[in-house]
């Protein structure tokens, strides 16, 4: 068996957000995000990778792919993880081989991290990976980071075994699309407010950091909290799907914070506030990616706020004569597409990659 660092593989490809010099000094990739991983191509008998994992109460869990094809799905342990993605293989096949964080960074567990730190093979080589045809940013929450693809309807343990953002919509588009994904999105959080009408988990004021709700000590040390640069990898769209739960705070009691109480409301105050925010983060969005198609896509899960979402795109346009900017409306959960948790389940999640992919392929 011969053993090389991540940085050290011919070939491989990165998936998410980081801090590439922090990194390496490291000697290790994070993966922040739902979504982040790896994908490379060998052509040897025997691979492994060596995963270092850390949490308090929230495990990472891993998906692999095999040209295409989902091989591997598990929970890792404390320390480091010896995970064996193929054996015997040695027919001299190159194949396509891809690891992906199934859980989004767990804010409420700062010790929750995952890296990845050396490969170890047996036989054939790494080859160059085909260039994606394109690259798309899909920012989010629950629906994105994949929260109830997996688990049966009646699951309503709020664990990450029920996480899959391989099974989610946007990693379905980008294999519709054959596109390389990085995908930015927590659970429970909105435009101006988490469901919960706690403002401090609004996302766009946490877009432009690398992975900001990573906030343990080791992911600090990583440059979780640190600017992203933008330059270094720009999307052909931004795809953005939020508001489900801004929608569920303007139902809910207020937040109560040190610096007073905060609730969205459904007059016409709290509309237009909500709409006059998502045009903003359109504008943020343009400001970070100024070349990408930028597409609001809603209604996995509810859809009380299209209106306003939909209005908020032509204000946006209008305003700055930007006319690549979309609304799209995606098919809505029904109980025969519903998973665990009260969420769409991949049927819902397929449905919606399946407009979302043809959408994309309208425009780009």
């Amino acid at each position: 068996m011969q053993t090389a660092g991540v940085f050290d593989i011919p070939g491989l490809r990165p998936l998410g957000r980081f801090q590439p010099d922090r990194a390496r000094l490291e000697g290790a990739l994070p993966l922040f995000w739902a979504g982040s991983g790896l994908e490379l191509r060998f052509s040897g008998e025997e691979l492994h990778l060596a995963l270092e994992a850390d949490f308090g109460g929230a495990e990472p869990w891993i998906a692999v792919e095999v040209d295409g094809a989902p091989l591997i799905r598990m929970p890792l342990n404390r320390g480091m993880n010896d995970v064996c993605v193929l054996r015997g293989t040695a027919d001299g096949t190159a194949r396509h081989m891809r690891l992906v964080k199934e859980c989004q960074p767990m804010s409420d567990d700062p010790r929750h991290r995952l890296w990845v730190r050396e490969l170890r093979w047996k036989g054939g080589a790494f080859l160059p990976l085909p260039e994606a045809a394109y690259r798309l940013e899909f920012v989010g929450d629950s629906l994105t980071s994949g929260e109830g693809v997996v688990g049966a309807v009646r699951e309503t343990a709020w664990v990450p075994a029920v996480f899959s953002a391989s099974g989610a919509w946007a990693c379905r588009t980008a294999r519709l699309l054959d596109a390389e994904a990085r995908i930015i999105s927590q659970s429970g959080w909105g435009i101006r407010s988490g469901w919960d009408n706690d403002p401090r988990h609004a996302l766009p004021d946490w877009y432009e950091q690398v992975c900001g709700p990573a906030m343990g000590e080791a992911d600090r040390a990583m440059g979780a909290q640190e600017e992203n640069d933008f330059s270094a990898w720009q999307p052909h769209a931004v795809i953005v799907n939020l508001g489900t739960n801004d929608a569920s705070a303007m139902n809910n009691a207020a937040w109560e914070g040190p610096e007073g109480p905060f609730r969205q409301e459904r007059g016409p105050e709290g509309l237009g506030a909500f709409e006059e925010a998502a045009a903003a983060f359109l504008k943020r969005l343009r400001r970070c990616n100024p070349g990408a198609k930028l597409v609001w896509a809603y209604g996995m899960a509810e859809d009380s706020l299209r209106p306003q979402l939909e209005q908020a795109v032509a204000r946006y346009r209008e305003g700055t004569g930007d006319e690549e900017a979309y609304f799209l409306p995606l098919p809505a959960v029904r109980p025969e597409t519903m998973g665990s948790r009260q969420h769409p389940g991949p049927l819902c999640h397929e449905e919606a990659a399946q407009a979302t992919a043809a959408f994309l392929r309208s425009i780009l």
